[in-house]
């Protein structure tokens, strides 16, 4: 089978032999843009230097081309490719214990651009270029011939559009970990949950015991809930969305916890951390998961000073000696670069800060080697002490 080749400049003949799976529009030769010969979806054979590999043409997407490596596409491939992340899915978790998961993480499984989640029987997918519509019918083969789900999914300008099967009710419980979580696949935040901190959720329920929390962005209270089963004596969850926090008492009263012993706050968590650092108020533990704060580089030095502020702050609410955990799901802001914010943060609040522990997203998100960008998730959890 014969593919348009398009010659690239030879400075990135190591990124492709690499494996790096992005090749931005300003990459390509200007006949290409200029001449209109590739279509959107078209399989295009790249060359830069002794390097080869093949990837997909976007039209419209900043990344001209996702990048599918050196194994020319024919039929089957990605198929193939979709049974090759199950196998992995399938030693990770115990079903009974979690059904809600990451089946396919894009990049991180060498399908660059699609992302698959599971909801107990439902799967929602999502992709994020045009081109990659060519290969969602393949995508759709590879799950139903080896999982036993009673639907597909995929979320466009707000609603759910079916793929395969039947579609979810308008409310799922879902376990992790042995929790039971409120799941909304329709308008829930990013497919329906967060499922990346499922490891840092668990690392938190060690550590919580005889613990006062506050859980800042807590969304529908997944941190909280396993802080409460981990003992804490009270649970502050704070988001400024009042749907979430309802879920989140929602998600207490099923987990057998009386949200009557715990506080459940829909305010902006920026304005409450002011207002609690001011009156002094103190918890052992404080959470502190914002969502991404820059989509672009030009944007980078805005939400490193906002997390500077939300950590200084965080960090006047947190009891000597208590914890501090504090995450970052923002690719621009690299892991060494969030521990810099974390020091400044630390010498302007006038504390110590130890790392106890670095975390990124769990083992259902994995990342290539040569994609150091897809490790977008820092969790830092971090003892403080007196200056």
């Amino acid at each position: 089978m014969s593919f348009p080749t398009l010659i690239l400049n030879p400075k990135l003949e190591g990124a492709i032999e690499r494996g790096h799976p992005w090749i931005y529009r300003d990459h390509l030769p200007k006949n290409t843009l200029e001449g209109g010969q590739l279509e959107g979806g078209e399989w295009v054979k790249v060359e830069a230097g002794r390097a080869e590999a093949y990837g997909l043409y976007d039209l419209s997407s900043p990344i001209a081309l996702r990048m599918f490596g050196t194994e020319e596409p024919r039929a089957g491939m990605i198929t193939r490719r979709v049974e090759t992340a199950l196998e992995l899915r399938a030693s990770l978790f115990d079903p009974k214990a979690t059904n809600a998961y990451r089946l396919l993480n894009g990049e991180g499984d060498f399908l660059p651009g699609i992302t698959v989640d599971k909801y107990e029987r439902y799967a929602v997918l999502a992709t994020y270029a045009n081109a990659l519509e060519r290969l969602i019918l393949e995508v759709v083969k590879g799950l139903t011939s080896s999982l036993k789900l009673k639907g597909i999914v995929r979320r466009l300008e707000g609603k759910l559009e079916p793929l395969w099967g039947e579609l979810p009710p308008p409310e799922l419980t879902i376990l992790e970990n042995g929790l039971k979580i409120i799941a909304n696949l329709y308008d829930g935040q990013k497919t329906g949950l967060f499922l990346d901190h499922r490891d840092n959720r668990f690392l938190l329920e060690r550590v919580s015991r005889n613990k006062t929390v506050l859980n800042l962005f807590s969304y529908t209270g997944a941190f909280s809930l396993y802080c409460a089963r981990g003992g804490a004596t009270r649970v502050t969850s704070v988001d400024i969305a009042p749907l979430a926090i309802e879920d989140a008492r929602r998600n207490f009263t099923l987990n057998g916890f009386d949200p009557l012993e715990h506080e459940f706050l829909a305010e902006d968590c920026f304005a409450l951390l002011e207002r609690y650092a001011q009156e002094g108020r103190k918890f052992d533990l404080v959470i502190l998961d914002p969502p991404s704060l820059a989509r672009t580089k030009e944007n980078r030095h805005a939400a490193a000073r906002a997390y500077k502020k939300l950590n200084t702050l965080a960090l006047r609410c947190v009891a000597p000696g208590g914890l501090l955990a504090s995450a970052s799901c923002t690719s621009q802001i690299s892991s060494e670069h969030f521990k810099e914010i974390l020091l400044e943060s630390a010498l302007e609040g006038g504390v110590r800060m130890q790392i106890l522990q670095e975390n990124g997203q769990a083992p259902d998100h994995p990342v290539p080697v040569s994609f150091p960008e897809g490790r977008y998730l820092k969790f830092v959890l971090g003892r403080v002490l007196k200056s």
